[in-house]
């Protein structure tokens, strides 16, 4: 059971890269996925969160009306889309696997240890 995140790399202020998350030994379909980040020297916060099939969306208020997630439930991978990047967005991006919570418990979904499987994480680093 493993998870993979990846596109992670360097980027300039107002730039855009794209995240993907990736299951291995189980359906990625039935999982609700959550990203987290976590930046040199705090504690790992919580940017995303996308439900299974129905597709809610919840985010944190510093990403809001930049990042976007999405999932492909075809291919079981989920996407966090970020845009117009700012060097606050600079960390090692998580993504996450939880089953069971329902779609409305936002606040639930965006807590870490509500997750059972985590990724190994990708760095993206956003320079001025």
């Amino acid at each position: 059971v493993q998870l993979q995140a990846s596109g992670g790399g360097s980027a300039q202020t107002g730039g855009s890269l794209r995240l993907s998350c990736v299951a291995s030994g189980f359906t990625l379909t039935y999982y609700n996925v959550g990203w987290f980040r976590q930046a040199p020297g705090k504690e790992r916060e919580a940017v995303s969160a996308i439900t299974t099939t129905e597709g809610v969306t919840y985010y944190a208020d510093s990403v809001k009306g930049r990042f976007t997630v999405s999932r492909d439930n075809t291919k079981t991978t989920v996407y966090l889309q970020m845009n117009s990047l700012e060097p606050e967005d600079t960390a090692v991006y998580f993504c996450a696997a939880n089953y069971g919570l329902g779609s409305a418990e936002f606040r639930r979904l965006l807590t870490a240890t509500e997750y059972d499987y985590w990724g190994q994480g990708t760095l993206v680093t956003v320079s001025s």
